[in-house]
């Protein structure tokens, strides 16, 4: 086979392999100075990667591959204990006191990345990075590759520093959580329902305001969509558990 014949065969070769290839894959690496425990939950009638829970020791990481149309969230528990069947508790982010979520929520506060992936024929990826169910740990959500225009979705900072007191979540005495306004309010105000649960309506608050200054790249309240929302066609995504300072 001459060499031209190699390479157009080569060439036949890798267009298949990628036209053959499917879904996304997200790197999730634990920066912590501790172990954290995320949580994984698939979206109305999909999967929960990984049984929706694993653990990763402070500088570990792990690659998870998600199928096309995934939706769903993931979140940093910490402080957790579990033994060995998989039954305990966790200090923030619990999910039913159990290793493996097994299509349970987290318990609030948490900070949540979102997404919604695309498939092969209508590629765009959507996330996000929410305070809307509160703070636990700084997370970081970004695109390998995918060209221009993809952006960051991030909450960087430690909200648990500066977080008001009447929102703060303690345990032993430290503050390991910083509750939304609308879970510790219970205000259609502040939780965007009732006469609050249109975007017209419902406004960032003073709360709102505060977590957007801190973290201009995460969703502070529940129609932050300008600011927040994340776009991109990148095949892999880093989601950082406590980013490094840039």
């Amino acid at each position: 086979m001459s060499s031209s014949s190699n390479l157009l065969f080569f060439l036949l070769c890798l267009s298949l392999s990628i036209s053959l290839s499917s879904g996304t894959q997200l790197i999730l690496v634990n920066y912590c100075n501790e172990s954290i425990w995320p949580g994984i939950l698939g979206g109305a009638g999909q999967t929960s990667p990984q049984d929706g829970g694993l653990h990763l020791n402070s500088g570990e990481e792990t690659v998870i591959d998600f199928p096309d149309n995934w939706s769903g969230r993931i979140w940093g528990r910490q402080g957790c204990c579990f033994d060995d069947t998989g039954k305990g508790t966790c200090e923030t982010g619990d999910c039913a006191g159990l290793l493996n979520c097994k299509g349970m929520g987290g318990t609030p506060p948490a900070t949540v990345v979102e997404m919604t992936f695309g498939t092969s024929k209508s590629p765009l990826h959507y996330y996000d990075v929410s305070l809307v169910d509160g703070f636990n740990l700084p997370v970081s959500m970004t695109p390998v590759g995918g060209g221009i225009g993809c952006g960051v979705a991030a909450c960087e900072s430690d909200l648990n520093v500066c977080c008001p007191s009447m929102l703060e979540v303690k345990r032993g005495g430290r503050v390991v959580g910083c509750k939304s306004a609308c879970l510790a309010l219970k205000s259609a105000k502040y939780c965007c329902t009732g006469d609050y649960s249109s975007p017209k309506s419902c406004k960032p608050t003073l709360f709102a305001h505060l977590f957007k200054a801190i973290c201009p790249q995460a969703y502070s309240y529940a129609y932050d969509d300008s600011s927040s929302l994340k776009t991109c066609r990148a095949s892999r995504y880093l989601i950082t558990f406590c980013p490094p300072a840039k």
